[in-house]
């Protein structure tokens, strides 16, 4: 009787063993659950607004239905020249359609740019470098991008080229379109129509 009775506390006491290490198990369990939810909804809200930051400006569209999407990717395009003015620096850049035109001797003899053709004006506030040992302007604050787009169809009026402005705001670090009209847009650019109303040609290097 006596064996009886210490072999059933021995299995009272294994049994609170198995019951109180099954609990931690799935406190342990429940706890990596929770972290793993938690981790997934952080990174999910990271990517989220890492989308919604990139893609804010690429959402913009002027009035005239221009969208700054026509323009994605410009930041990598190929440069075709550079100017300036007193007030700001300026880049000119263009897609491949646009490069290979200007390599295609486009718009020597009169000949236009083909459609899909697009350049980008990006515009720099300048300051004086305080590195370089002589003297030198060199781009301060970000404040514009002048796009100009080739399609015959959608711009029928103005040589075949859309025009548009987006503006950037440093503080907010948001681009803006343009409610104006595109700058002096296809008015200035008649200066040049010879030259299918593009002012840069492509510089050599």
């Amino acid at each position: 009787m006596s064996g009886l009775v210490t072999k059933s506390a021995m299995q009272e006491r294994q049994e609170r063993k198995l019951e109180t290490r099954t609990a931690v198990e799935r406190s342990v369990g429940f706890t990596i659950v929770t972290t793993a939810v938690v981790v997934l909804a952080v990174l999910g809200a990271t990517v989220v607004y890492a989308q919604d930051h990139t893609q804010d400006k690429y959402s913009l569209k002027t009035t005239s239905g221009i969208a700054f999407s026509d323009f994605r990717g410009y930041e990598d395009w190929a440069v075709v020249s550079s100017a300036r003015t007193d007030a700001v620096l300026k880049v000119i850049v263009g897609n491949q359609t646009m490069i290979n035109a200007y390599k295609a001797g486009v718009p020597g003899d009169g000949q236009p740019f083909p459609d899909g053709s697009k350049i980008v004006k990006l515009q720099w506030k300048p300051k004086k470098s305080t590195e370089a040992p002589f003297v030198v302007d060199v781009p301060d604050v970000f404040v514009q991008a002048f796009v100009m787009e080739k399609d015959s169809r959608r711009f029928p009026k103005s040589g075949g080229w859309g025009y548009a402005v987006f503006n950037y705001d440093a503080a907010s670090d948001k681009f803006t379109a343009d409610p104006s009209p595109a700058d002096c847009g296809n008015t200035c650019h008649t200066a040049v129509k010879a030259k299918d109303y593009i002012f840069h040609p492509y510089q050599k290097r």
